[in-house]
């Protein structure tokens, strides 16, 4: 009697396009190009302290809908043209969602929001999206989850997090380490800062690890390790972590590590006790903060749609409402502009005029 010992509990193996097929199919346009590198440089600047301006990265809690993920990215443009100056705006495009038990796992793992998990039309929906988005010249910024997702879609983002539920993960930290883009590394969910600092500095460090290449096949990937990096508070199971004194007390703990002190805060998640209403009192204070005289902090996260609050994912999605998030409820559009201009106003006592041009 001849027993199986392998993949006793897989249903189907499926082949899935290479990255370089989808690369060709959609491939980078001279416009987009641009949008990836100039955002990359720039988010760079504001890390090293060279460029005064406050980082905003701001978006749906997730990508389930292109054409209302395209409407957002088109008001968000024309926004970030007129905060410019002192605000520099990207746009959060998650398309991975990590799940506590389970869950709808994004628009890449179920592109059709209905469990048949087609995931070479999520990839090809995602790089799409991608692609409109440095058309319109708004740099973009994404979770990477699955270690392999990067190979499809990475060159088209301009900044990247691991979230708090993979810090800890070594995986994680090994394909941070060759990413192309700065990274922010979160607290985990229990709100420990010390595992976001050893992420980064595992990240910052050489790595050899399996992967892919472009041409799909498994190989070994060797990495210089990311020197670009910087932390992202989101709060945990203690509590909010934003105010100053616990800003000033990661920044300590960054230091003695022999990192930069530049961090970023996530205004949703346990910052706004999971209620979006409240994302608005974290990002006034920590504008606050930063007008203060705190410069190493770089920016907000805020999750943010067309419609505030957010919807449950049911049998059909047709019946969905168009705008409203269907993970994490998100402030709406409205109140996006109004705390933007607010921030403007504000940041203008703490980020010197630009020259006169001659």
């Amino acid at each position: 009697m001849t027993r199986s010992l392998s993949d006793v509990n897989v249903k189907r193996l499926s082949r899935l396009i290479p990255p370089r097929e989808l690369h060709a199919r959609l491939p980078i346009t001279e416009r987009a190009e641009r949008t990836v590198a100039e955002g990359r440089e720039q988010v760079k600047r504001i890390l090293a302290g060279q460029d005064d301006r406050f980082l905003l990265i701001a978006g749906p809690c997730s990508i389930h809908d292109e054409a209302a993920a395209m409407e957002y990215a088109g008001r968000l443009a024309a926004l970030a043209e007129e905060v410019r100056d002192r605000i520099m705006v990207v746009m959060r495009v998650y398309f991975e969602k990590p799940r506590t038990t389970v869950g709808w796992k994004g628009l890449i793992n179920d592109p059709h929001l209905d469990g048949t998990f087609d995931l070479e039309t999520g990839l090809t929906a995602a790089r799409r999206l991608l692609l409109r988005l440095g058309d319109l010249g708004l740099p973009a910024g994404s979770e990477f989850l699955d270690p392999i997702v990067p190979q499809y879609i990475a060159d088209l983002a301009s900044w990247a997090a691991i979230g708090a539920r993979t810090i800890e993960s070594q995986t994680h930290r090994q394909m941070a380490s060759g990413l192309s883009m700065p990274v922010g590394y979160k607290n985990n969910t229990d709100g420990n800062s010390q595992i976001a600092i050893d992420a980064m500095i595992s990240a910052r460090s050489p790595h050899a690890f399996l992967g892919i290449d472009l041409e799909g096949a498994t190989c070994v990937v060797e990495t210089t390790g990311n020197p670009h990096g910087h932390l992202v508070l989101r709060g945990g199971a203690r509590g909010a972590n934003y105010a100053a004194a616990s800003v000033a007390a990661v920044q300590d703990q960054l230091r003695a590590a022999g990192l930069p002190g530049a961090l970023m805060v996530d205004c949703s998640h346990a910052n706004s006790e999971k209620d979006h209403t409240r994302q608005a009192i974290a990002f006034r204070d920590v504008v606050a903060q930063r007008v203060a005289g705190n410069r190493e902090i770089v920016g907000v996260m805020v999750e943010s749609h067309l419609n505030p609050g957010n919807q449950k994912l049911g049998a059909d999605p047709a019946d969905l409402a168009y705008g409203v998030s269907i993970t994490d409820a998100c402030i709406g559009w409205d109140e996006t502009v109004s705390l933007a201009a607010e921030a403007y106003d504000a940041l203008a006592e703490a980020i010197p005029a630009p020259a006169p041009s001659r």
